[in-house]
């Protein structure tokens, strides 16, 4: 490769890290019963393990310490309107001062995002109806990260509920050129683009030069 061809890098302080991860919606009971709905961009999976990364001050970490139980409900691209009404909303009064400007109050999330609960199977918090992918979870271990100023929380998934159009057909396998994650990427919104290729661990192969056609 010819190097001098190559730009050079420069250290940059961006105020915020998040170079493109998908969106979830969290659903957690409050304590009164009624349910806090929650988007947030700081998930990864590990086989049935799925780890958030929260604020330790809002409405969701509040309720997973007491009451573990949790939906992560997966958006696609056409529901980043809905996210966008929940951004500026929070289930705790008097709002945190650690929220940002503009943050306040709301205590019914789902009538305020035009979203809808859907009853789940085997936890109380009700799942978005809206989102393609929806995993029943339980909170299993949560601690605080190195700055103190957020949570991990490992949780583990019971049960995946799927729009049946995101599947291979006669399978249980997620067929990934029909599902479309919601991505934030540096505060803004987007979807995937074309396939690329595909893992030598895929169980869902393509035609290369289907794919490359893409």
């Amino acid at each position: 490769m010819n190097t001098s061809t190559l730009s050079d890098h420069v250290t940059i302080e961006p105020s915020i890290l998040y170079f493109g991860t998908p969106v979830v919606l969290l659903t957690t009971e409050n304590e009164d019963g009624s349910v806090n709905l929650a988007p947030m961009s700081s998930a990864w999976a590990l086989g049935r393990t799925v780890v958030l990364g929260l604020g330790r001050e809002g409405q969701t970490a509040r309720n997973l310490g007491s009451r573990p139980d949790l939906v992560i409900s997966l958006p696609g691209p056409g529901q980043w309107r809905a996210v966008e009404r929940l951004a500026p909303l929070t289930g705790r009064h008097p709002v945190p001062p650690t929220k940002a400007h503009g943050c306040r109050y709301e205590p019914d999330k789902f009538t305020a995002s035009g979203l809808r609960p859907e009853p789940s199977h085997l936890v109380r918090p009700p799942r978005v109806a809206e989102c393609p992918l929806q995993l029943e979870a339980r909170a299993e271990h949560v601690r605080l990260d190195v700055s103190g100023d957020h949570l991990i929380v490992e949780t583990r998934v019971h049960k995946v509920h799927a729009d049946p159009r995101l599947l291979v057909p006669g399978s249980h396998h997620v067929d990934p050129a029909a599902w479309s994650p919601l991505i934030y990427n540096f505060r803004h919104y987007f979807g995937l683009g074309p396939e690329l290729g595909h893992s030598y661990r895929t169980r869902t192969p393509r035609d290369a030069g289907a794919a490359e056609a893409v």
